[in-house]
């Protein structure tokens, strides 16, 4: 029989994180450990925020199903037993952790792909104008993320952009922006260079954009949780970012990559803010993606053991002894 242990800890953030709406100090990081016959897989997820999928909702779900998983439930009976979210999440990856354990086989060898290190994204949070400047020409990394809501996006957007004129630099207004808004910028950040825009309508209320000819690539974000939603996503966005917390798992996200190939959208892998041991199993998916915005261990005060090497913006070193 199997030992199921699940917990929920918050984890402390180095400064405020600033979105849209939101201002967040830490992440209630909901910790999964399934062990069998002496090997134990491992699984973490925050959940998403603006779903309620969050906290205390996503640790009684994931204890709903504990005798399951204890009695041998599979990664394939889970996506029934659970919706996608963060509780399916952390289980679905410590399943799967446990499974590329068992067989003494790394994740990449399951999924017969060969890993390559990625560039990520380092993630700039809503503040001053000179002060996201500040930060941006601190970033180690020639690949830079920038939060925006409705207040000064355009002095803000074009500070970053003159402090690191060498970058790559994308948008996330998580969904902060009314239409008008976006007609109105769009061109404005395509002249000072801007690659994408991430999610700039509230999630249901973007229809508008399937009839829009946007200047940049936009990026679905809260718009596209799990494959159920890719059909409509793809009427309004060339993007969509993938995150295991909506998918509900690697094995959910793995598909949601797959079709939206098929369609041929474009890819980004995103984060709600956990350790390396959130990271990792998005590392699996950032192999697909034309961005990568995996940078979430670095807002933490620590992290765990084993953790992924972060160095000039490239993300690597992803040690069995951590997860897969």
């Amino acid at each position: 029989m199997r030992q199921v242990q699940i917990t929920l800890t918050p984890w402390i953030y180095k400064e405020p994180f600033v979105i849209t709406g939101r201002t967040m100090t830490q992440s209630e990081l909901l910790y999964v450990t399934i062990t069998e016959n002496g090997i134990t897989g491992r699984g973490e997820s925050v959940g998403v925020f603006y779903t309620n999928d969050r906290g205390g909702i996503i640790l009684e779900r994931a204890m709903s199903v504990k005798a399951a998983l204890e009695q041998g439930a599979t990664r394939q009976e889970l996506q029934d037993l659970l919706p996608s979210g963060g509780a399916r999440n952390a289980i679905d990856c410590a399943l799967w952790d446990l499974e590329a354990k068992q067989a003494g086989k790394t994740i990449w060898q399951l999924l017969n792909i060969t890993p390559k290190p990625v560039h990520t994204v380092n993630t700039i949070s809503i503040n001053t104008p000179d002060y996201m400047a500040a930060k941006a020409k601190l970033a180690d990394t020639a690949h830079i993320k920038v939060k925006l809501n409705d207040e000064m996006p355009l002095e803000r957007i074009t500070a970053v952009c003159e402090a690191r004129p060498d970058a790559t630099i994308v948008v996330d207004a998580n969904q902060g922006w009314t239409f008008d808004q976006l007609q109105d910028l769009a061109p404005k950040f395509k002249t000072l260079g801007v690659k994408m825009i991430e999610q700039p309508l509230p999630r249901g209320k973007d229809e508008v954009l399937a009839n829009y000819d946007s200047p940049i690539v936009l990026c679905g974000d809260e718009s596209c949780l799990d494959t159920s939603e890719l059909e409509q996503a793809a009427k309004h966005y060339q993007m969509i970012n993938v995150k295991l917390d909506k998918a509900g798992g690697l094995t959910e996200a793995l598909k949601l990559v797959k079709a939206a190939k098929v369609r041929g959208l474009q890819l980004m892998v995103g984060n709600m803010v956990g350790t390396s041991l959130a990271m990792a199993p998005g590392f699996v998916v950032a192999q697909f993606c034309d961005f990568v915005d995996l940078d979430g261990a670095l807002f933490l005060t620590k992290d765990r053991q084993y953790p992924m090497s972060y160095a000039n913006g490239m993300v690597s070193s992803l040690k069995p002894e951590l997860w897969g």
